[in-house]
């Protein structure tokens, strides 16, 4: 698939207020600082779009984007970030918990996953939320310019490996980076099938 179009609709803390649409939606989640801003700008072709910063915590709102004039893409603030207060911190899981639980056209959230990490009880606790609320997801690992081949595949390995304690089957990943462009074909093609379908 080809994105000729994406453009910034709106920002905003409510899912409420999301655009009011039937049309098929992907939202992207991680860790503070994993890079979902920066996959966005790659993924679109446009390094613009999604503000990206060197701190953690520059998403603090559900900004959606304008697709081809037919999906939206949405980047949901990070979860994990220590670096707020108690009650910030409270807000945010509540507006990613709405808009994950209620935004009915949400087709697939791509959960986003440092590749140079070993797996984290956060990411592993969050996954296990999704699946047990039925939320359908994908897991892409970031930043895999940073390991060499043989160190993306034991990263993927151990992922899988550690959810297989609580999981019968693992779900799809991608390998990404945003820098060398990795991964985008794969993803983009992933989100055309869903939108075929």
């Amino acid at each position: 698939m080809d994105i000729v179009k994406a453009e910034f609709v709106m920002s905003n803390s409510v899912v409420e207020k999301c655009p009011s649409t039937n049309l098929p939606e992907y939202a992207f989640i991680g860790r503070s600082n994993v890079g979902k801003s920066s996959l966005i700008n790659m993924l679109t072709n446009n390094k613009k779009l999604a503000k990206t910063a060197a701190k953690p915590g520059k998403t603090q709102l559900i900004n959606h984007f304008f697709i081809n004039d037919s999906w939206y893409m949405v980047d949901l603030p990070g979860y994990g970030y220590a670096r707020v207060s108690e009650s910030s911190r409270k807000q945010f899981e509540k507006m990613i918990r709405d808009y994950i639980l209620k935004r009915e056209n949400l087709v697939c959230l791509f959960v986003l996953i440092d590749s140079r990490h070993q797996p984290q009880k956060i990411d592993l606790e969050f996954m296990e939320w999704l699946g047990e609320n039925g939320v359908p997801f994908v897991m892409i690992f970031t930043k895999a310019d940073k390991l060499t081949t043989q160190q993306r595949s034991v990263c993927m390995e151990n992922y899988h490996k550690a959810m297989l304690d609580t999981w019968e089957t693992t779900p799809l990943s991608f390998m990404t980076s945003a820098e060398k462009r990795l991964g985008r074909e794969e993803v983009l093609d992933y989100i055309d099938e869903l939108n075929r379908l």
